[in-house]
């Protein structure tokens, strides 16, 4: 993980962070965010960072980075969290779950925001690790499950509510245990996600919460072969408690909110004959529940274009069937209260039965039964007595809105039944397909503050702290717990616990939610007031709570209204009006016997309770808040019997920008998720942690009992050679010591591995995830070894076969090799016998031709001749003469091929000017000079001085000469006793330029970008070339003071004089007498003297 990803990316793991604080955990998330690494590790848990931008992050190729990797294998990924847990479930049979968290929905100022990244890409990856394992060939084997896809962000083009969600279906089928029939499952689906959506504050979606995990037994569950797996939700409708929490938001949203999707699309765009036979209208503000959502931007584009798209093109059967009850804005809109007051759909003239009879036509119960389910209600007196009573208009409005939020929720439960019976896995036998085990992916709610925080806010959040005290449990006291179970040393880490604020709902007879159902069950009148002045009488000494009564002086919240309770994500002000009624929730007996002695048979599934007679008296229903409570005791004891993988989401923004970072609200999000108390933990514990018997089954190959009747070893040419024992060669096939736990020590200690592991009573704990992957791959690698051995006995048997027929051929090849190799090391000896005699020791003698087999040996032996006689022709060179060799040797390897002629043919003497036959007259000038510079600069020793004409950069040429040291390069006026022009240090000379004629011309580089052109001239015998000789000295000094010189040969030489570049180029000029330099129009021309 972290060799892949640079420096510039933060670190991919904070348990890597230097030191575990706020400041270097902010630090790290928000550079990680900067460069669009929105995922990060923390063992493995998977911190997610909402991205607001579209990412190249999912897609089959990400899947396939992932499949069968290590955590740490790959740069931080949802993908590998799936991966790790799928191996989870596939090695150790351990039913797992994915619990997608830490959403945060605030509605002050900023909007309704999601923050989940989770749920789709794990949709998406889960499927393709099971598919791929598989290979689509087991026959037995069904992997099927529906899925919500979610933007991270709204779509900006979409109509019909910024933000609007899709549902994507995914469906993978390696393999059925039977024909199935899965167009129901296809049309309902879309009615399930327009039913748990809604349009939430600033046009952000919100679903419907779905915190069941499947149940481990039980019928309508998908199996997999011998681990089949499912995704949530499937198995079992959900309890109708998480429905009825929900309901109220069919009856009123908060601003800038509609009702549910299915309304809009039902009115908008189903057709408009169906709207006919189904008595409605287009227009969504005629219904007294989608009243304040057409006041929004609702259009047919958007919501309508939903019913055709998620439908696949029209109402199938299926959807027909729940058409009727879908439509209960209808005769809940239409029916104000129990006077007779109508909505204006029907004109005032109408009579009675004439209002009610499109109701009756789309519910089978006759007109009259249902007016009188909504206007008074029948309760039975015991003995048979029935006592029928009339509602109020208060009370008929309420049993209407009672009707109402059952009819939603007994639909939404019969779809999510057909979905489950549709993916149910039928035919599976325990002793045929093995152990049953499954994913669950929990994918909740976050916490919620609004203006106005409700009963539905207290239950959400109550959810959460119930959620976060079993992530408590599971990640940091389950991780000490086993530790001292194991007796392995542990630092004590303090966290956080919220256990006080979940006994402040959920005690009995002391919390909130008992106080709410004692207040329900009393006698006589009781208000929400009187709800709220019983809490703080009995709670007002709790820490966590609080209201306005018991402190005067926080003026942000109301007098007899408000109360505060502080939750570990903060403090939450919730006002008390309506918790009462939303408690109670209470549907009359009425409308379920109504609905069950319908003639139609999808509508009395839906009622099964309304069997029940007349006459018989009902025990109270349980409350809203006690169902909720149930329900969450439920889903924790079933998360904490799986093992969890967790996805911790954050927003790093309120405004949706992919670039802002606010580090006061992240910081908020990372205090009350516990991350850096999880930081803490897995710094200060391990990573993997095994029995000692399953990890010596798995990397030492223990069979699992030393039963003595056991078959012996095997035979020795069979067994493998020690460097092949299966990970370590002192416990395979099984080991000889007294315990597991010395067998598991000697296997780490031979990988080196023992200072990252720790030695339990029980269990082996190893230290970071990079172990475990060494010893994995090593297993991986041995494990082909060990197949082959069980191939070796027949292929040897075969190869000793084959080798004895080919024996035979091979003897008589190789005596005809043999005689071969010897006829021509008998011709190679004769004619290389007197090579040491021979004037040029054996250049003009020919090689014999050799065998093909010796056709290597005879190129090295020419090798080695060439430096035989190259070694006798130097050792007859006497060693004055080394210098000049070895600098012709350095002028060859750069001219050789370039140009003509470099003067190797002749002795090079260097220093011409202290010649008097070169330098007639003025030789005792210039070696006055040299001596005053050896006593000024102490050189070692003249490499090249010659009478040379020179170019400025004014196009001015001059007559001078040049003189180079082991330390400089002069230019001399010989006309001024050779006085010093101009001196370079022989370091800042990076090349020479020459050209491939005959002209003398040589360019000295500067690292000063200020060039020396210069021609050589005046020389004895005229025509001589220098050239070689220059090059050839430079080069072999540099090669002894180990610098690099730069030699280029080119008809047009760029140099650069002060910084302006120039060309250079040669022309020859017949009659001229000496070579002299001229301006042209690129730069310079040398003209040289020639035919």
């Amino acid at each position: 993980m972290a060799e892949l990803e640079g420096p510039e990316f933060g670190k991919a793991d904070f348990v890597l962070l230097d030191e575990v604080t706020m400041e270097q955990f902010l630090e790290n998330l928000r550079r990680r965010f900067s460069q669009g690494r929105i995922y990060t590790y923390i063992g493995e848990v998977v911190v997610a960072v909402n991205p607001y931008r579209t990412l190249e992050l999912y897609g089959p190729p990400a899947v396939e980075r992932y499949r069968g990797r290590e955590l740490y294998e790959r740069p931080p990924h949802l993908f590998a969290l799936a991966d790790a847990a799928y191996k989870a479930m596939k090695r150790r049979a351990k039913d797992t779950c994915i619990v997608i968290s830490g959403r945060w929905t605030v509605a002050v100022g900023g909007g309704c925001v999601w923050g989940t990244l989770g749920w789709a890409p794990l949709a998406q990856s889960l499927p393709s690790f099971a598919r791929r394992e598989r290979g689509g060939q087991d026959g037995g084997q069904q992997i099927h499950h529906a899925v919500h896809r979610r933007h991270h962000q709204p779509h900006p083009t979409r109509r019909g509510g910024e933000g609007e969600e899709r549902a994507a279906e995914v469906q993978l089928r390696p393999g059925s245990l039977r024909q199935r029939q899965d167009q129901p499952q296809r049309q309902l689906q879309p009615l399930r996600q327009v039913h748990g959506h809604q349009l939430r504050l600033q046009g952000r979606p919100h679903r419907r919460p779905h915190p069941q995990l499947p149940p481990g037994e039980g019928a309508g569950v998908p199996r997999v072969g011998t681990a089949g797996w499912v995704l949530c939700p499937r198995g079992h409708c959900p309890a109708p408690t998480h429905c009825a929490l929900f309901q109220s938001r069919i009856l009123q949203q908060q601003p800038g909110e509609r009702n549910f999707h299915a309304f809009y699309q039902l009115l908008l765009g189903a057709p408009a004959a169906l709207l006919a036979s189904l008595h409605l209208c287009r227009d969504p503000g005629a219904y007294r529940y989608t009243r304040e959502g057409a006041q929004g931007s609702v259009s047919g584009a958007g919501v309508g274009a939903g019913w055709a798209g998620g439908g696949r093109g029209g109402p199938g059967p299926s959807h027909r069937v729940c058409l009727p009850p879908n439509a209960h804005p209808r005769p809940a809109g239409t029916t104000r209260t129990a006077t007779g007051r109508w909505r204006r759909r029907w004109p005032s003239s109408a009579s009675p039965r004439r209002r009610w009879a499109p109701c009756a036509a789309s519910w089978p119960p006759s007109c009259t039964c249902l007016r009188q389910a909504l206007l008074t209600r029948t309760v039975a007196a015991g003995g048979g007595e029935l006592i029928e009573k009339g509602h109020s208009p208060k009370e008929a409005a309420y049993a209407r809105d009672a009707c109402a939020k059952a009819i939603y929720e007994r639909l939404f439960c019969w779809i999510v039944g057909r979905i489950n019976a549709s993916i149910a896995a039928h035919d599976y036998d325990v002793r045929l397909h093995g152990k049953s085990t499954v994913i669950g992916v929990l994918d909740i709610y976050g916490f919620e503050i609004f203006d106005t925080n409700s009963f539905e806010q207290f239950c959400i959040n109550y959810c959460n702290e119930k959620l976060q005290q079993l992530f408590i449990e599971l990640i940091l006291r389950q991780e000490q717990a086993e530790y001292q179970r194991e007796g392995i040393a542990w630092q004590s880490i303090e966290y956080f616990s919220n256990e006080p604020i979940v006994e402040l709902v959920e005690q009995p007879h002391r919390g909130i939610l008992a106080l709410l159902d004692e207040a329900c069950l009393a006698a006589g009148t009781v208000t929400d007031s009187l709800f709220l002045a019983s809490m703080d009488t009995r709670l007002g000494r709790h820490p966590h709570y609080t209201s306005r009564k018991l402190c005067p002086t926080d003026k942000t919240m109301e007098f007899n209204r408000d109360f505060r309770i502080k939750h570990y994500a903060g403090d939450v002000t919730y006002s008390v009006e309506g918790f009462l009624d939303k408690n109670k929730d209470t549907l009359f007996q009425d409308f379920k016997r109504l609905f069950y002695n319908s003639a139609d048979a999808v509508l009395r599934a839906m009622w099964p309770d309304g069997e029940q007679s007349i006459t018989e008296v009902t025990k109270r229903p349980l409350t809203t808040g006690t169902l909720f409570k149930n329900s969450m005791v439920a889903l924790v004891e079933n998360l904490a019997s799986k093992e969890p993988y967790y996805v911790r989401c954050i927003k790093p923004n309120d405004q949706k920008s992919p670039t802002l970072f606010d580090e006061e609200r992240c910081r908020h999000q990372v205090s009350y998720l516990g991350l850096l108390e999880n930081v803490r933990v897995r710094r200060a514990g391990f990573a993997y942690r095994q029995p000692y018997h399953r990890f010596l089954l798995r990397y030492g190959l223990r069979p699992p009992s030393r039963d003595p009747r056991q078959p012996p070893p095997a035979p020795p040419h069979l067994a493998l050679p020690p460097r092949y024992k299966m990970t370590c060669e002192y416990t395979w096939p099984n080991h000889l010591m007294a315990t597991d736990r010395e067998a598991t020590q000697a296997l780490l200690e031979q990988h080196g591995f023992q200072d990252d592991v720790a030695y339990g009573h029980t269990k082996v704990f190893i230290r970071t995830p990079r172990t475990l992957f060494c010893l994995e791959q090593e297993r991986a690698q041995l494990i082909p070894i060990i197949v082959l051995l069980l191939q070796k006995a027949w292929r040897g048997a075969l190869a000793r076969r084959r080798c004895r027929y080919l024996r035979a051929a091979y003897t008589i090849m190789a005596y005809y090799k043999r005689h071969k190799v010897k006829a021509y090391l008998r011709e190679l000896l004769r004619r290389f016998q007197a090579v040491r005699t021979l004037p040029d020791f054996g250049k003009s003698v020919v090689w014999p031709e050799p065998p093909a087999v010796l056709a290597r040996f005879q190129d090295a032996s020419q090798r080695l001749f060439c430096r035989w006689r190259a070694r006798q022709i130097v050792k007859n060179i006497p060693p004055s003469e080394m210098g000049q060799i070895r600098a012709k040797v350095a002028a060859m390897e750069a001219l050789e091929g370039l140009r003509k002629d470099w003067g190797c043919q002749r002795s090079w003497a260097r220093d011409y000017l202290s010649s008097p036959r070169e330098n007639p007259g003025q030789a005792l000038p210039f070696a006055r000079r040299l001596q005053t510079l050896k006593d000024k600069v102490h050189f070692g020793s003249v490499l090249f001085s010659c009478h040379v004409r020179k170019i400025n950069r004014f196009s001015k040429s001059r007559d001078r000469a040049i003189l180079v040291t082991d330390q400089h390069l002069y230019k001399l006026d010989p006309r001024k006793q050779y006085r010093v022009m101009r001196a370079l240090p022989l370091s800042t000379v990076t090349g020479l330029s020459v050209t491939s004629c005959q002209a003398q011309l040589v360019v000295f580089h500067t690292q000063s970008q200020d060039d020396l052109a210069v021609c050589l001239h005046k020389m004895q015998p005229a025509e001589d070339n220098r050239v070689g000789e220059l090059v050839g000295v430079l080069l072999e000094h540099c090669r002894a003071t180990k610098r690099e010189l730069q030699v280029r040969v080119s008809d047009c030489i760029q140099l650069s004089l002060r910084g302006r570049r120039r060309l250079l180029t040669v022309e020859t000029r017949p009659g001229a007498v000496t070579p002299d330099f001229g301006k042209s129009r690129d730069g310079f021309v040398l003209y040289w003297p020639g035919r």
